[in-house]
């Protein structure tokens, strides 16, 4: 029988050391008896052998990095049932990856625990400042840890805190951090550490970011144990904004808008508004039937339709993706960022009068925060705002139109092709006439800052080659 005594602080390399040592000579785990500390040998117990042994003995990382959390736990199993892991994996080595193993899932439900026990040392060590002597602060706290985690939880307060100097106290141990060095102490009586007075205001600061209107008591004492409350400032506070918070739940609901946003009613108008006849037959009909379409699902979030605008009669049709946010609100097409840049390389080309349009004629959007961030619509939606692109191509009959981006020229031409070897070049349309394919504005402002000016000039080329082929008066698909 070997007997192994772990010390307080440093057992993971003592633990490593003596089971590679029992391992390498081949010692059942039945034989090796683990304890913690220097205590009564009930059995006659030989400390473990000096030197390896002749059996090769290996394990990797990742049970190096399990051993070492698992060792922290309070069960004295826990050294035990890591020796017996590295023992089997010498001769089975699927042993340690197998989820099912009874014996790799305790090792597993070690770690999970003193993870969490880590965790909430993080999180409710509260420092208070103590007097200093040198240029440094100096600060000193108490926690009480459900496992031996001082070793492991100390790390992280080193790294956040290293401009002063502290002290973590424990019944197992006290961590000292001075002057950039992190060492560990045998444990001492619970020091009487001073009232710091951020108390105060970290006492307010909890008090105001407290919800009222989402209360759980079972998840908040999971989350927060109360064995803890004792050494937290802020817990002091719990019950009185418990009793209050049914009050300031009622303040909060008198608080709240009794008006929606702007668009809001602009929605529900025209969701209330009866849809008109299918087939309009002129172009204000086609937009009023429009307005209150619900040929898919974009009409539900949008504040409303944005239907093309220009002189009927134009000869040139510029057909974009759909309208972005400030279309969507304004109810015009192209008057964005993307627009601006549309319109301000269309006045240096000298482009004729168009009929500006989109392929889809509903903002597409999801949300983040109080922001409507554009989302491009999918194949599905484009086939049903088609209709209305069809319609305006009908009762406008441009000569040329140009697509710009992928989703425009889909909806005009039917191919879903890549953008970059198609731009510049003209194809078909479903009806027959001329397409000029080009970019996007909105593309031209998304990629970095340096390519915008090619990406630019290439738009500025095929509009001029637009109004060259109107002109001529000679366009061929």
């Amino acid at each position: 029988m070997y007997r192994v005594e772990l010390p307080a602080n440093g057992f993971f390399e003592a633990w490593r050391s003596a089971a590679r040592r029992l391992a390498s000579h081949a010692i059942a785990p039945e034989m090796v008896q683990w304890c913690r500390g220097a205590g009564a040998d009930l059995f006659e117990a030989a400390p473990p052998p000096d030197e390896e042994g002749s059996h090769k003995v290996s394990a990797p990382a990742s049970f190096l990095q399990l051993a070492e959390t698992v060792l922290c736990h309070r069960d004295g199993e826990a050294p035990a049932a890591l020796y017996a892991a590295l023992v089997r994996h010498q001769q089975d080595r699927r042993a340690l990856f197998n989820p099912a193993d009874p014996l790799t899932r305790k090792l597993q439900a070690f770690a999970k625990t003193i993870r969490r026990d880590i965790h909430k040392m993080h999180a409710f060590v509260r420092f208070r400042e103590l007097p200093s002597d040198s240029a440094r602060r100096r600060f000193g706290a108490w926690f009480e840890s459900d496992h031996f985690i001082l070793e492991a939880g100390t790390p992280f307060f080193a790294k956040r805190f290293g401009d002063m100097d502290w002290m973590i106290a424990t019944p197992e141990g006290v961590a000292r951090f001075e002057n950039g060095a992190l060492t560990y102490h045998p444990p001492t009586t619970r020091p009487d550490l001073p009232h710091d007075a951020s108390e105060e205001l970290w006492g307010t600061y909890f008090a105001n970011i407290f919800n009222p209107a989402r209360i759980h008591l079972q998840a908040m004492r999971s989350e927060m144990p109360k064995k803890y409350w004792k050494n937290m400032p802020e817990t002091q506070l719990i019950p009185e904004m418990l009793a209050h918070a049914e009050t300031r739940v009622e303040i909060m609901r008198q608080a709240m808008p009794t008006e929606g946003p702007k668009r809001a009613e602009r929605i529900l108008d025209r969701l209330r508004t009866p849809e008109t006849p299918a087939m309009p037959e002129t172009l204000e009909a086609a937009r009023e039937a429009a307005a209150v379409c619900r040929r898919c699902g974009l009409c539900e979030a949008a504040t409303q339709t944005v239907f093309g605008e220009g002189p009927e009669d134009a000869r040139l049709m510029i057909v974009g993706e759909q309208p972005g946010d400030m279309e969507d609100l304004a109810g015009r097409p192209f008057v964005g960022p993307a627009g601006t840049l549309l319109r301000e390389v269309m006045g240096k080309v000298g482009t004729e009068p168009a009929w500006m349009t989109n392929a889809v004629k509903h903002f597409k959007f999801k949300t983040q925060g109080k922001k409507r961030l554009h989302q491009n619509p999918n194949r599905q939606e484009i086939e049903h705002c088609r209709w209305w692109l069809d319609l305006e191509r009908k009762f406008v009959k441009p000569q040329l139109t140009v697509a710009l981006g992928a989703s425009a020229a889909f909806a005009l031409t039917g191919n879903a092709s890549a953008m970059t070897p198609r731009r510049g070049r003209i194809e078909p349309a479903r009806d027959g006439t001329p397409v000029l394919i080009t970019w996007h504005p909105s593309f031209i402002l998304r990629i970095p800052h340096e390519e915008q000016p090619l990406r630019r000039g290439e738009l500025a080329d095929d509009l001029r080659r637009a109004e060259a082929l109107l002109g001529a008066q000679a366009i061929k698909a």
